[in-house]
């Protein structure tokens, strides 16, 4: 691991320093597993977004879908 410097306003200090108590973490494994937290949070927006672009760009066709509901329907019994 590598070590950083990171400036925070007294406020999120005492929230950090709290939060780490609670979770009986110290306040770089809090750190550390917040930014991971975001990180992922990110990656799942961007792929969201990157989705909604897709089927924006190529929305279904009613008939392809048509067809595949058709296939994809349990039978009756």
């Amino acid at each position: 691991m590598e070590t950083i410097q990171v400036v925070l306003d007294s406020t999120l200090l005492r929230a950090t320093d709290g939060a780490a108590r609670r979770a009986r973490l110290n306040r770089s494994a809090l750190v550390r597993e917040a930014l991971r937290a975001y990180l992922k949070r990110l990656e799942t927006r961007e792929l969201e977004a990157r989705d909604r672009t897709g089927y924006a760009e190529h929305p279904d066709v009613s008939a392809e879908v048509a067809d595949w509901e058709q296939v994809a329907a349990w039978p009756e019994r």
